[in-house]
């Protein structure tokens, strides 16, 4: 199974399938093309699945196993997302390959107001598109950017972890659904008292996640996270859709606010606010007694050295720590 999945991660592959009564198929360029010949028989399948869970509490109960997602690695052929689904009452499976080098905004050759953004002290980030358009990597970019040049926590709750990130300049905390916390509801609760600066979620599925993101948001936190929408209008109505009726009102003021203090930043013309905002009378008084904030320049922080000084960081302590 190694030198099949090593061959097609040499030949560029995205995505690999594996299922029993079919050859092994791999995405290369987009197109799913075939790399054997021999078809795969439901007790190879099984055998493969086995060996790409990770616990043996998981591998016990494959038998009852219907969708589960788990990541997986192997020192010379590289990390995967891995989900494995039932079809026909047999097993199959789709990996994911994920480079070991985390993306920069560079290297994926993203827009340079990314770095701007990505420097925000709180509000929500969306990133936003169909599958296979990037958001993962356009997400650990970001996180990138923020490890390298801030001093922050970062915890991250993926399901599974997909792109390991080193505390450079940055505590970063990454928790993998069903290993570290049991589901998002739960670990972004929890998460609202571990003292994080920025919190990515993997992925907002339900009213009550979202409900608990914009709540983290509004406390001061910079989240990111993606939906499946394709555009920014959708994205909105999306958001809104999630919540019953007694809600919306409650997410569309909110929604109202962040417009407000977009016009006060200048980010967003008072005309272009005025037409997307819920209750446009209501709005255009607010806008009336809007006093422009004064905006207060933050300094750029240095990763390295020259930050560590800044911040005043100039001992070592690792004296005090027990001897081991």
């Amino acid at each position: 199974m190694e030198k099949i999945i090593k061959a097609a991660v040499d030949r560029g592959a995205s995505d690999l399938h594996i299922k029993a009564g079919d050859v092994f198929r791999a995405r290369i360029d987009g197109k799913l093309v075939p790399l054997t010949k021999q078809r795969l028989t439901p007790e190879q399948t099984k055998a493969i699945a086995l060996r790409l869970i990770p616990n043996d509490e998981d591998r016990s109960r494959i038998e009852r196993l219907r969708d589960y997602d788990c990541s997986w690695g192997m020192p010379g052929i590289g990390r995967f997302r891995v989900n494995i689904l039932r079809q026909r009452s047999s097993f199959m499976i789709v990996m994911r390959v994920i480079p070991f080098d985390v993306p920069s905004f560079e290297s994926l050759q993203l827009p340079p107001v990314l770095s701007q953004v990505a420097s925000a002290e709180r509000g929500m980030i969306l990133v936003t598109g169909v599958t296979g358009s990037g958001k993962s990597s356009t997400m650990a970019a970001i996180i990138n950017h923020i490890n390298q040049t801030q001093h922050k926590h970062i915890l991250t709750l993926e399901n599974p972890i997909e792109f390991l990130h080193r505390d450079i300049a940055c505590s970063v905390t990454q928790r993998e659904i069903g290993v570290d916390t049991d589901d998002f509801r739960m670990g972004l609760r929890a998460a609202l008292r571990q003292d994080p600066d920025v919190v990515l979620i993997g992925e907002m599925r339900d009213a009550e996640t979202i409900d608990t993101a914009m709540k983290a948001v509004e406390t001061g936190h910079l989240l990111i996270s993606t939906l499946h929408t394709p555009d920014a209008v959708t994205t909105v109505s999306r958001l809104v859709s999630m919540f019953p009726l007694a809600r919306e009102q409650y997410g569309m003021q909110t929604f109202d606010q962040h417009l407000i203090d977009l016009v006060s930043e200048g980010i967003v013309a008072s005309e272009t606010a005025l037409a997307a905002s819920s209750n446009p009378a209501d709005f255009e008084l607010r806008l009336r007694t809007l006093h422009r904030r004064p905006r207060v320049a933050a300094a750029t922080e240095t990763a390295g050295v020259d930050a560590e000084k800044a911040a005043g960081l100039t001992d070592d302590l690792s004296s005090m720590l027990p001897e081991q």
